[in-house]
């Protein structure tokens, strides 16, 4: 029998399946004081799936509402939109403004790699749209188990089948990300998702419905019962050894549908049809017309039984918890339904009249005439519950940084640094990653500047001036795991050098906040003095954070994931043809390292590939450093001083040096002062390695001393091996064969 308003108020005492929905009795009673009465079952699905972890932040806010301070403090007119907002929207000048934003879909990647890679990119692309932007192309940070492991095998060539499939459908380049390997991401592998756009200033668009008698407009795919319950319940629950502790239908993506809904929503909003937008995500209809409502003019109506089925057996609730791929949702006025609907007509995409903007303050859903949703939309989209969770430092943490790895048995001869460089080299988290990036499209499009494996990925917004923008992300777990605060503005800073290596200048931050479970206080503290260190971070660097995602419940049993602050930086370069490449270019330049090397090698790639430790402290932090490298950076690649840059992150000078020998098959000879071993392996900050011919290296040189960076000169490009004076050389062929065939030969 359908459950309606009406029956809901006589028959108040019928139990309803508020737990498997995973509310908490208190929030149950708290729906029944909002409504004066039981929820229809229609009404608890829909505050069951915006009430959840992923979609209300209710772990997360009390600790995210800090960013949104801190975007207060930005520039007026340099944000055009931020926190709230599907996506943030930077201006970059001329006219032009750019949209960025990365979110996760972690848990149903899991339960099916290829689907949950894939819709997880196909999401992060309508958030963009949503914001008027043409999106232009997508970033993918991944994260999984030891490369040796069974469930690794599972997962990965599903991933990354589903991100290249999806991307590459879309004409969408894939311009960067990350592939990191680590035991504690054995059963819960991080599939977070970046994606940027580009619009000019007058076609930004938000998501609120006004205008009372506005039109309501559903678009896009047909509803399913795919993905009921979806991300919205699955990323918010901890896994349990055996598996998912629930496995609701994980969404199935239709990438072709959603190029032409790409296509025929640009086209749409180029004619000036649409007076506000949501994308389907997660939640779905319950999210996007509780947002709209909430967000415009308080009010909306909708026939639910109009919403087109792909199964026609699916009930009022099943429609309104269902995740289904590829639609979207506008408010548009009477005049211009006709035209709306032939456009969409145009690019074969189904559209459909439910509802309309009202002015009662409530969110009414009726289905065959009879009304099941009565709800104030504002405590379904944003008044949800607020927990403040108990957080504390866990008590080994004390005897975690006292073991340092600064203690543990070094290489002494060239011979054991010769062969600690190859290890390195071939290890996981280090080798040539391109057996995931060749599966990726990088320059369709063909406005892409910089791709992997670049220090950051950069494309062209103006043909004519060559106004470009740069976006990279980054984040070492190991480091956060040490100490949060310093992890998270570790993983600031390497994003924000990386951007300006290629010449960019750094101007926003989205984020993708990676934790355990928030009922552990030791895994709140964690999340807690990251959100603190980020937030300080971008404070002193002066970037805002314009918007992100968190995801909790990252855990398998009792073993949560490393605290993974993934961060991006976008920066924007006034023309690109002025960028840097990552690599040495040619023979007989100069090789400089700019910054300060210190004995830090806690947390390093050395200390975990050759020792499996993991104790110490992280590496200084020290973000004034950072800002007067890049700024240098940006000013030397801007005057054509550079002939190339690459940062020195993981791994430390020696992979730096790998990477940059290997690039275009340009050997080099340095020369390194003091104890070679630090010199080549540890992960100092605010480092870089650049090249420079002979005519200008004075000028970069003076350069670096009015940004006051320390300047080295290490040696010279050429030949076909890399060769570290008075230690050890090693030939370019070996080397690469190193480096190249760890991914190659485990997945094969």
């Amino acid at each position: 029998m359908l459950d309606t308003v009406k029956a809901a108020a006589q028959d108040a005492d019928r139990e309803q399946p508020w737990a498997e929905l995973g509310l908490k009795a208190d929030e149950y009673e708290r729906i029944r004081e909002i409504l004066g009465r039981r929820p229809t079952s229609s009404e608890l699905a829909m505050y069951s799936v915006m009430w959840s972890e992923h979609c209300s932040y209710k772990s997360s806010k009390v600790h995210l509402k800090q960013f949104g301070e801190l975007a207060q403090e930005t520039p007026v007119g340099k944000m055009l939109a931020g926190i709230g907002e599907n996506a943030g929207v930077i201006d970059i000048g001329q006219g032009w403004a750019v949209t960025f934003k990365v979110e996760s879909h972690n848990h149903p990647s899991y339960v099916e790699p290829y689907q949950g890679a894939a819709t997880g990119v196909g999401g992060i692309v309508r958030d963009i749209l949503a914001m008027g932007a043409r999106p232009v192309a997508v970033m993918d940070p991944l994260r999984f188990g030891p490369l040796e492991a069974d469930d690794t095998h599972r997962v990965l060539p599903g991933i990354v089948a589903g991100v290249g499939g999806y991307g590459n459908c879309l004409g969408l380049p894939n311009i960067g990300g990350e592939a990191v390997f680590d035991e504690t991401y054995l059963g819960n592998p991080l599939v977070n998702a970046l994606c940027v756009g580009v619009l000019r200033h007058e076609d930004l668009h938000l998501a609120k419905a006004s205008g009372v008698g506005n039109r309501v407009i559903l678009y896009g795919a047909r509803t399913g019962g795919d993905g009921i319950g979806g991300v919205s319940v699955l990323a918010s629950e901890t896994f349990e050894d055996g598996g998912p502790a629930k496995r609701p239908s994980v969404q199935v993506g239709d990438p072709f549908m959603e190029k032409l809904l790409i296509e025929c929503t640009l086209e749409l909003f180029a004619a000036g049809l649409v007076t506000g937008i949501q994308d389907l995500g997660g939640a779905g209809l319950s999210c996007a017309t509780s947002e709209l409502a909430s967000a415009g003019d308080g009010g909306m109506h909708v026939d639910l039984d109009l919403v087109p089925l792909r199964d026609s057996t699916l009930a009022p609730e099943e429609i309104l918890m269902s995740e289904s791929q590829e639609r979207m949702m506008a408010v548009v006025a009477p005049d211009d339904v006709e035209e709306f609907l032939a456009i969409c007509r145009k690019w074969d995409v189904e559209a459909t009249d439910i509802g309309e903007v009202t002015d009662t303050g409530r969110l009414h859903i009726d289905w065959h005439g009879e009304q099941v949703v009565d709800v104030p939309p504002r405590s379904v989209a944003h008044d949800g519950p607020t927990y403040h969770r108990p957080f504390a430092r866990p008590d080994a943490q004390d005897a975690l940084q006292a073991d340092v790895a600064e203690a543990l048995p070094r290489p002494t001869t060239g011979e054991e640094l010769r062969a600690t460089l190859l290890q390195l080299a071939a290890s996981p988290n280090l080798c040539d990653k391109s057996w995931i990036t060749d599966q990726y499209d990088r320059y369709v499009r063909g406005n892409t500047v910089l791709a992997q494996p670049s220090d950051s990925g950069m494309v062209r917004v103006d043909d004519e001036t060559g106004l470009g923008v740069a976006v990279s992300t980054d984040c070492n777990g190991r480091f956060a795991r040490l100490d949060p605060y310093a992890g998270a503005q570790l993983a600031l800073a390497e994003s924000y050098r990386n951007v300006a290596t290629g010449g960019a200048r750094p101007l926003a931050v989205s984020d993708c906040l990676n934790f355990g479970s928030p009922e552990d206080p030791g895994v709140m503290w964690q999340f807690a003095e990251a959100c603190r260190g980020l937030k300080d971070g971008c404070a002193e660097l002066g970037v805002p954070v314009t918007g992100g995602n968190v995801s909790l419940y990252n855990q398998t049993g009792e073993t949560a994931i490393l605290p993974t602050p993934v961060v991006a930086v976008l920066g924007v370069i006034e023309d690109v043809r002025r960028r840097t490449p990552t690599g040495f270019t040619g023979a007989g330049e100069r090789v400089l390292l700019l910054g300060e090397t210190r004995e830090e090698l806690s947390g390093s790639e050395w200390a975990h590939v050759v020792h499996g430790h993991l104790g110490g402290r992280p590496p200084q932090v020290d973000l004034a450093a950072e800002r007067s490298l890049a700024a240098l950076l940006v000013e030397a690649g801007g005057a054509g001083l550079l002939t190339s840059t690459h940062d020195l992150s993981d791994g430390g000078l020696a992979q730096a040096l790998t990477e940059s020998v290997l690039r275009a098959d340009v050997g080099a000879t340095v020369s390194l002062p003091g104890d070679p071993f630090i010199g080549l392996f540890a992960e100092s900050t605010a480092r870089a390695l650049v090249t420079v011919t002979d005519e200008l290296a004075d000028r970069l040189v003076a350069l670096a001393g009015t940004h006051g960076v320390p300047v080295t000169p290490i040696g010279t490009t050429g030949g076909d091996a890399l060769v570290v004076e008075g230690h050890f050389d090693v030939p370019l062929d070996e080397l690469r064969q190193a480096w190249s065939s760890t991914l190659p030969d485990a997945l094969a």
